[in-house]
């Protein structure tokens, strides 16, 4: 069984020990119940992990560990940001908790023209929070060594700009579509250095989208003879994608 892994700002040397304390320290002592002589991973997200080895429990909240192996991950290629229209608030997380798990790297929180959520001012700040925190526990959960960047709120204007500039460096951006006429899987995703998934809300991405983002070399498809929600596509684009390149391999 893969070990638990829990993030810390920095991942000590090997021979190192250290204390596993705060809020993951607690969780690891009183959800997880590790005890001395088990073995937990620590990562600081950003690709580096340890494996340790626990020699003392102390309190609720503290873990000694010895340092171990340190392994630094490079990111899976091709890189792959999702677009992500926001989701009714009720299934607004499990979008962010399903691709995270399926191994989106970046994620662009979109209010696009269709979308019925609307984030503004506070709310958005603690939407985007959120949204991250949730990566975050994803993350741990899925025993990723990467936590997906989570961007500040996209306005239409940010995900144009943000389609052209993969599409003049060579990526494929990708509009998830029920009418697209191009088969997800007939994409040529060898040596493709970037993709961009773009996924509408509940009610589709509009018409005037879809012609702005084509006309900036954004092609819209279609995954499956199945009507996916929007929270599910992403991560669905996310399995088909491993399949057929190299970001499952391990």
């Amino acid at each position: 069984m893969t070990p638990p892994l829990f993030w810390v700002d920095e991942v000590p040397r090997a021979g190192d020990t250290t204390v596993l304390s705060g809020p993951e320290g607690r969780h690891a002592v009183t959800v997880t119940r590790i005890g001395a002589g088990e073995t937990v991973t620590l990562g600081d997200g950003r690709g580096t992990t340890a494996e340790c080895e626990v020699i003392e429990v102390g309190g609720k909240d503290r873990l000694t560990v010895r340092v171990g192996r340190v392994q630094v991950h490079p990111r899976p290629k091709p890189l792959v940001t999702v677009v992500q229209a926001l989701p009714k608030a009720e299934r607004s997380d499990l979008a962010v908790d399903l691709m995270t798990e399926a191994g989106v790297d970046a994620i662009v929180p979109w209010q696009s023209a269709r979308t019925i959520a609307r984030w503004s001012g506070v709310k958005a700040v603690k939407g985007v929070e959120k949204w991250r925190a949730t990566a975050a526990t994803a993350a741990k959960q899925a025993r990723r060594a990467w936590i997906p960047e989570v961007a500040d709120l996209a306005g239409t204007t940010d995900v144009r700009e943000l389609a052209a500039r993969v599409a003049a460096d060579g990526g494929i951006v990708a509009l998830l579509h029920e009418d697209g006429a191009v088969a997800f899987r007939s994409l040529d995703f060898a040596e493709v250095p970037e993709v961009l998934l773009v996924v509408g809300p509940e009610g589709g991405l509009a018409e005037a989208e879809i012609a702005d983002l084509t006309a900036l070399g954004a092609v819209p498809v279609v995954l499956g003879p199945e009507v996916l929600r929007t929270v599910a596509a992403g991560a669905v684009a996310l399995g088909a994608l491993g399949a057929v390149t190299d970001r499952w391999t391990r």
